[in-house]
């Protein structure tokens, strides 16, 4: 049975990435603990609107745990994380306590400058993507299913890796900023598949370049991405993505 929770949020304000930014508190009552943590913050956004103040910038979109839009750090956890496999969007109110202090900041990332509050730019991850996490092949008719023979084993960590959504939890968790666990499940996805090899090479310089030119750190394997990626991937594709960069650097 639901029950309501009162608590206190210490939401970020800062407009645009050069200014210094703070913290804004606010009591919040009665909110029923089956409502979702951005629903809250659409309950708290309505009460600053009655009063003539400025909402509080939040990014957000499918809610449903598909689109990786929800990118908050709540309580110095990227996405709250609770439990595995869980966005903010599926993020719960009974998972706090009645007089919790709850503060929700941005993701920290010098690659994910802030555009406004909790909203940073991502768009280091669009120019990653673009740099080579694709195969060039022609459109049309779609090939049978069974033209292209592929190891279940294989066609299953491909699809395990395709489901990162690229949200960003590994960057902001990372105590070097790094994308590693991002660029890594991109480019495994790709060489775990016959239609992925021929470009192989290039896509994984291609990518790793990119990701260093954009100001990412550097992977010291200390796990804090996996241990926070809401999609479960694996520091096992950043192993595999090292051996891709050197097999292609040899060819070099």
């Amino acid at each position: 049975m639901a029950k309501n929770i009162s608590f206190t949020i210490r939401y970020w304000k800062q407009n645009g990435p050069q200014d210094q930014g703070h913290f804004d508190e606010r009591q919040m009552t009665d909110i029923p603990d089956d409502t979702s943590f951005l629903e809250m913050l659409d309950i708290l956004n309505e009460q600053l609107i009655e009063e003539g103040s400025e909402p509080f910038v939040f990014d957000h979109d499918c809610r449903e745990g598909i689109c990786g839009m929800c990118s908050l750090y709540i309580n110095g956890t990227p996405h709250g994380k609770t439990e595995t496999g869980a966005t903010t969007c599926q993020l719960y109110m009974r998972r706090f306590n009645d007089g919790d202090v709850i503060t929700v900041e941005p993701w920290r990332s010098a690659a994910f400058p802030v555009i406004k509050d909790c909203m940073v730019d991502r768009s280091a991850f669009d120019k990653i993507q673009s740099a080579g996490g694709y195969i060039s092949v022609r459109t049309g008719a779609p090939q049978d299913a069974n033209a292209i023979l592929i190891p279940k084993q294989n066609a299953d960590e491909a699809m395990d890796c395709a489901t990162c959504i690229g949200c960003g939890a590994c960057v902001a968790a990372c105590k070097n900023g790094s994308a590693m666990l991002f660029v890594s499940s991109k480019v495994s996805q790709y060489a775990l598949l016959p239609q992925g090899r021929p470009e192989a090479a290039k896509r994984a310089k291609a990518m790793v370049a990119m990701m260093d030119e954009l100001g990412f750190g550097n992977c010291t394997n200390t796990r804090a991405c996996e241990a926070v990626c809401p999609k479960n991937e694996s520091i096992a594709n950043i192993a595999r993505l090292n051996r891709e960069f050197l097999k292609a650097k040899m060819k070099d």
